[in-house]
């Protein structure tokens, strides 16, 4: 740390700390109005740009939720998502498990305060106490440590984050948009459109299974390994590992735990290059004329619920997946559909690739930037 870094406390560089309340979820009318709500769940290390949830007026006036202005720091004190951080690009209320930082600017850059407690996710988590659900409380945060520079090294080390993750942020947003495209155009032909003589099969008939190739790791003998390939469990990449069992384009669905979002849609995830697996999820490639591209777009359309077993542990098993009912376009149909849409896969790789390539810079840049190891004008980047 440079000498003219100076320490204080998290308390000290606010005007404002607060926490939010949660309208009776019990009444109907206090939820569908017009008012952001934030659950703690939503917070990631993220921008929050809007919210699952929106309250009315009457269940703003008949809660402790509070407006918080835009550009806070906001931290999860309860549950699984204790001591993560994120930051508020719009005015919004919150539930009563998030602690709101309105930061004073004169003293402090509220980017650098977000990236610096992102930086200590773990010394702050340490603090969190409690049984089965691990709590943080609004002292504990007023009272946590912050080191500071002078405010206009606090910006150039906030500005060279921020960019990073501006660029991050524009490659998943284009990627959602080019998905999204896929979707449509899927809908537009295949379901609006579908034609009575199409053939009726099963996802049997369309998808290879290679379940029989998965492997699970334990977190012991992950830790023994060099980072260099993704291992991915049902619901997202877990860890990295020093070899793989796959290599191409695959499909990954959640075979149990979560295994389905709020509305019954499936838990996939499109992956390729070299990776590893768990026995947690299906693993999938698409056949007889159908891309693995096409299998991707054909399941984020169906809802699943229906073949979901196990009341304590969900569960979709294999037999349950490979009767999901499917309709059949011709051949030219299906050709045309896949010219389309391969080339928005493509573009969409690449540039989940250079959010691989920015993430590992930022993480690199961040714990050195914040210990002041790396001064401001000695980074360089593309």
């Amino acid at each position: 740390m440079n000498s003219d870094w100076t320490t204080c406390k998290i308390g000290d560089i606010c005007k404002k700390i607060c926490s939010g309340g949660t309208p009776k979820s019990n009444e109907p009318s206090y939820y569908g109005g017009n008012i952001p709500w934030l659950n703690t769940k939503e917070i990631n290390f993220n921008r929050i740009y809007n919210t699952e949830k929106y309250i009315t007026s009457s269940g703003f006036d008949n809660s402790s939720a509070k407006w918080i202005d835009a550009n806070s720091v906001i931290v999860a004190l309860y549950g699984a998502t204790a001591a993560k951080v994120s930051i508020n690009t719009i005015p919004l209320t919150t539930n009563q498990a998030c602690c709101n930082l309105t930061i004073d600017e004169t003293v402090a850059d509220y980017r650098y305060v977000y990236y610096y407690l992102r930086r200590n996710y773990q010394h702050l988590a340490l603090l969190a106490n409690g049984g089965a659900q691990q709590n943080l409380n609004a002292q504990q945060i007023k009272d946590f440590n912050i080191i500071l520079p002078q405010l206009p090294i606090q910006h150039k080390i906030a500005n060279i984050l921020w960019t990073i993750d501006d660029k991050i942020e524009l490659n998943r947003r284009i990627n959602d948009n080019l998905e999204e495209q896929a979707k449509a155009l899927f809908k537009s032909w295949f379901v609006d459109n579908q034609e009575p003589t199409w053939e009726k099969k099963t996802l049997a008939d369309i998808v290879n299974i290679w379940d029989s190739m998965r492997k699970p790791l334990s977190a012991t003998e992950r830790d023994k390994m060099q980072k260099i390939y993704p291992y991915y469990g049902a619901t997202s990449l877990m860890d990295y590992v020093d070899n793989y069992l796959f290599d191409g384009i695959y499909l990954l669905m959640g075979e149990d735990g979560t295994v389905v979002d709020d509305k019954g849609f499936p838990i996939l995830q499109y992956v390729y290059g070299k990776f590893w697996v768990n026995n947690h999820a299906h693993v999938l490639t698409g056949a007889n004329g159908f891309s693995t591209e096409c299998i991707y777009i054909l399941l984020s359309t169906t809802n699943v619920k229906s073949i979901v077993t196990g009341a304590v542990q969900p569960k979709i098993n294999q037999a349950n997946l490979k009767n999901i009912p499917i309709v059949i376009p011709p051949e030219d149909v299906l050709s045309d559909y896949k010219a389309i849409i391969h080339p928005l896969f493509a573009k969409i790789r690449n540039n989940s690739m250079e959010i691989h390539r920015l993430t590992i810079i930022h993480d690199t840049l961040l714990p050195k930037l914040m210990s002041g190891e790396l001064s401001v004008e000695e980074v360089s980047f593309d």
